[in-house]
């Protein structure tokens, strides 16, 4: 066996490896890794939330169309509810319009 150096598989390495090096991509591809699977979870979680309102929220049910059908006829309409009592149903606006306008004639009278 020669001493040479210079020979084709003879020996061994004579350098170190470049710590720094090694650690610098190790914490870059740590931090690829990280983001991306932050990025992935929020696409995961806009995708998810897109789906659930796709399918429970955005149909609207016939039901519920319905009750608040009725409840806008309710209201917002007259009607005479007892005729010997002299009670009727008026449109939920205009009550409010007389609770005012009497507890400002409440007011100035005092």
């Amino acid at each position: 066996m020669s001493a040479n150096n210079s020979e084709p598989g003879g020996g061994y390495e004579r350098s170190d490896v470049n710590v720094r090096m090694v650690v610098l991509i190790a914490v870059g591809v740590i931090v690829v890794v990280i983001v991306a699977l932050i990025v992935l979870n929020e696409y995961f979680l806009s995708v998810k939330e897109q789906y659930v309102y796709d399918l429970v929220l955005k149909p609207e049910s016939v039901t519920l169309r319905d009750l608040r059908a009725a409840e806008d006829e309710v209201l917002n309409s007259y009607k005479l509810l007892d005729s010997a009592g002299g009670v009727y149903r008026i449109p939920i606006e205009r009550a409010m319009e007389l609770v005012a306008e009497e507890a400002y004639r409440a007011s100035q009278g005092r």
